[in-house]
């Protein structure tokens, strides 16, 4: 039988991914050994990570995640590694994991909740904060 380029193309993912930002909780993970993991991309169902832990495939890995719904900790296993950066003092790793049951992997950005975007003001603007002295007043009386 023969195969088409279409054919060996195919989606094989159960899930649909998405590049993580650097500054989303969900882009740093922790084995529990506390080996530091770097998340790139993510998906509810595996993440790829750079870290600096040699990581082989078929290891089996408790990890540390930080998902929109709270702290989690999820039953992983490496499908995939290999060295991506050397560098003199240190080898970074990526990792493809793969996690025993779904996680929330959508993004932890918070939007502005639309009451308080319909208020007036400018956007960026801080809060002014007053400070009234008279708000509230100390009796202080020498008692003998």
């Amino acid at each position: 039988m023969a195969f088409g380029r279409s054919d060996l193309d195919m989606e094989r993912r159960r899930a649909t991914r998405r590049t993580v930002a650097v500054d989303e909780p969900l882009a740093h993970a922790k084995l529990r050994t506390g080996a530091q993991l770097v998340v790139l991309q993510a998906s509810s169902w595996g993440a790829l990570t750079e870290t600096t832990e040699r990581l082989l495939p078929g290891r089996h890995l408790d990890v540390h995640i930080v998902t929109p719904g709270g702290r989690t900790l999820v039953r992983s296993r490496v499908a995939r590694a290999y060295v991506c950066r050397l560098q003199p003092d240190a080898i970074h790793y990526h990792a493809a994991l793969t996690f025993d049951h779904s996680i929330d992997a959508s993004s932890c950005v918070s939007a502005i909740p639309s009451v308080l975007a319909a208020l007036p003001g400018t956007p960026g603007a801080p809060h002014v904060v007053h400070n009234h002295k008279a708000d509230i007043v100390f009796d202080e009386r020498v008692t003998a």
